[in-house]
């Protein structure tokens, strides 16, 4: 009789078998928690602060476009240089 081999096991079931044996410590959730709602008490208090973070929330995602398009222009030229 043939012996059975076992099958490789996916990346994709690599990445969370390991994700699951490798725990977060839980101020990981608790601290970004913690912060948000100090924030929003913030705002209650002091409505002029949401147009602060309005303000950098859309800075940061200009910069993150901006790094976005750089990381595609490149690609995007190491793509045609291999179809050639």
């Amino acid at each position: 009789m043939a012996e059975s081999v076992p099958m490789p096991m996916c990346p994709m079931a690599k990445a969370c078998k390991g994700m699951m044996e490798k725990s977060l410590p839980g101020s990981v959730l608790v601290v970004p928690g913690i912060v948000l709602i100090a924030l929003g008490v913030a705002v209650l208090i002091e409505p002029r602060i949401l147009i602060w973070l309005v303000a950098v929330a859309l800075f940061a995602m200009g910069i993150g476009m901006l790094v976005f398009a750089k990381f595609a222009r490149k690609t995007e030229k190491r793509f045609q240089s291999m179809q050639r």
